[in-house]
């Protein structure tokens, strides 16, 4: 099976690295924005299986990368997975987009890959 790409974006550098580790322990291609400049265009050159998005980001809101995202022909189809410290998954919605699922932080690494294996077996479902 072809490594899958997970694709996180998320300013806080700590939390970044240890989801980054992760994942690249698990075998899958890792890529990282610390911001939302070029989302779009980094995920159209990067096709990520799985996107992880922080909802508060220095430049914006994660929630609006997400409608953005969900809105766009090409990308639509790409499930994501937001994070937060300050939502949770009854509030954190805008315009009524969701992501395909939700986790509070601080989060348990056993969940966080039970919900991106999840994820990616709905993907290819």
């Amino acid at each position: 099976m072809a490594k899958k790409n997970i694709l996180v974006v998320e300013d806080n550098h700590a939390i970044l690295d240890v989801i980054t580790l992760i994942l690249e322990s698990e075998a899958f291609n890792v890529d990282g924005l610390n911001k939302g400049a070029d989302f779009i265009d980094h995920v159209t050159e990067f096709k990520p299986d799985v996107i992880i998005m922080d909802i508060m980001l220095p430049d914006i809101d994660g929630r609006v990368l997400l409608k953005e995202l969900k809105e766009t022909a090409n990308t639509s189809h790409i499930p994501v997975l937001m994070i937060s410290a300050r939502y949770n998954s009854g509030n954190y919605m805008l315009d009524d987009i969701a992501a395909d699922d939700f986790m509070a932080k601080p989060f348990n690494i056993d969940e966080l890959m039970d919900k991106i294996y999840a994820l990616l077996k709905k993907a290819d479902a």
